[in-house]
């Protein structure tokens, strides 16, 4: 026991607990978690911006130079599909949110005319608040309405106890 009471701390793990191989005790921990440990998500900011820093660099300072068998304009060329995706994604982004705009605009027109048609359905003599096609339009009659939530006063209650 240590100078406080309490029992002494346990070592830490060795390090190979920690590798992320099939066998090892962090990976049985921790591969409910992320399924497959090697297979996870890449971020996709994380790419753009390295291609975006590397081609800017290499664009400035040694234009002229191939890295990897490959020349500036073959390094375009090699990345250009990534680019044209991140495009097409951000212009179908844009055209999402116009639809939804124009959804919301076409919903309000719509929420106008279902409340002139409801209290419609009420002020018509034959239907009324009372009537089956107001029910089956999703209302509740006014018969079938609950009367609420009652308070009894405390003078009341002592007159039923007493």
């Amino acid at each position: 026991m240590s100078k406080r009471g309490r029992t002494a701390r346990k070592p830490k793990p060795v390090a190979s607990y920690y590798t992320g191989q099939a066998g090892s005790w962090w990976y049985r921990q921790n591969k409910k978690c992320y399924g497959s440990i090697n297979n996870m998500a890449i971020n996709p900011k994380v790419p753009l911006a390295r291609l975006t820093r590397t081609k800017s660099a290499w664009t400035a300072l040694r234009p002229n130079k191939s890295f990897a068998g490959m020349t500036l304009d073959q390094f375009n060329t090699k990345t250009g599909p990534s680019l044209a995706a991140r495009d097409l994604i951000d212009r179908l982004e844009n055209e999402l949110i116009a639809a939804q705009n124009q959804r919301d605009d076409a919903d309000q027109v719509t929420i106008e005319t279902l409340k002139l048609v409801v209290n419609a359905v009420k002020g018509d003599p034959d239907e009324g608040e009372d009537g089956e096609l107001y029910e089956a339009m999703g209302y509740v009659r006014t018969s079938e309405r609950k009367s609420g939530l009652g308070r009894k006063s405390k003078a009341a209650a002592t007159k039923q106890t007493a």
